[in-house]
């Protein structure tokens, strides 16, 4: 940017630039006390619309002050407005390009489909119910009844884990690890039974039991479908309650969680 573009400063403008300056600062200051004061006064939703007008207000006064400066540093000629300008877009471009990833990657989320509303899915280790999906990301609700905003530009850096697909079905997986010593046929045919007799259970769907040989346990994976996949989690938890129970009446023991994470061997 070419130094001409800018004014020589005089005293007179110097003193404006600090007023402004001062009264920016002190505007913004009383809006910090004086809105949350003014919105503790108010109950209902309207309590939280005046709260949201803090920041808004913030933002016009510092952009109106920067106007405001901006106009006492420089002439405004077409030929130095249009060089501040471009500068201004190269510097906005940069400060933005996350945000306009977002928006890519809305359009792109909203061609390829890789989530719809309704489906169950995992983004970076996020999971939940996608709520809503909008231009710059997409809302999702956590089993713990937590909302969580995730940027559409996610879709170009992380693994997106959809549960369902938009169908009706979602399997579910119930984990248990027991000590190694008992009889394998035996209990994989008895948790089969647990998932079998479950309320939840959708019998249209597979059953698996599936097991794998760890250096501390016998872990099993009781995979099933419930009827309903808004259920999921309290499908899970019958058939962790049922299928301990089961264990415990054959006598059998869980892997005790201290041999979990066995020591290595020296090399």
């Amino acid at each position: 940017m070419n130094s001409d573009m800018f004014n020589d400063l005089g005293q007179a403008a110097l003193i404006q630039i600090i007023m402004i300056l001062v009264a920016s600062w002190g505007l913004i200051t009383v809006t910090q006390w004086s809105v949350p004061w003014l919105a503790n006064k108010i109950s209902g939703n309207i309590r939280y619309f005046i709260l949201s007008l803090a920041p808004v207000i913030r933002l016009a006064v510092i952009v109106t002050a920067a106007i405001m400066i901006l106009l006492r540093l420089i002439d405004p000629t077409f030929e130095k407005m249009m060089a501040l300008f471009g500068a201004m877009a190269v510097a906005l471009g940069f400060a933005f390009k996350d945000y306009i990833s977002s928006l890519i990657g809305g359009i792109v989320a909203l061609y390829e489909r890789p989530f719809r509303p309704g489906d169950w899915i995992d983004v970076n280790g996020v999971y939940g119910q996608v709520r809503a999906i909008n231009m710059r990301n997409v809302e999702i609700i956590t089993p713990d009844d937590t909302v969580v905003y995730i940027p559409h530009l996610k879709i170009w850096t992380e693994l997106i884990y959809n549960a369902n697909d938009s169908g009706d079905y979602l399997m579910t997986v119930a984990d248990f690890y027991l000590e190694p010593n008992h009889n394998n046929a035996a209990v994989h045919h008895q948790l089969y039974d647990v998932a079998l007799t479950s309320v939840y259970t959708q019998l249209a769907k597979p059953i698996t039991v599936i097991v794998l040989n760890k250096p501390w346990a016998t872990h099993y994976r009781l995979k099933a479908y419930p009827v309903n996949h808004t259920d999921q989690f309290l499908f899970i938890t019958d058939l962790t309650i049922r299928g301990q129970a089961t264990l415990e009446n054959m006598g059998i023991k869980l892997a005790s969680a201290a041999y979990a994470d066995p020591p290595k061997a020296n090399a």
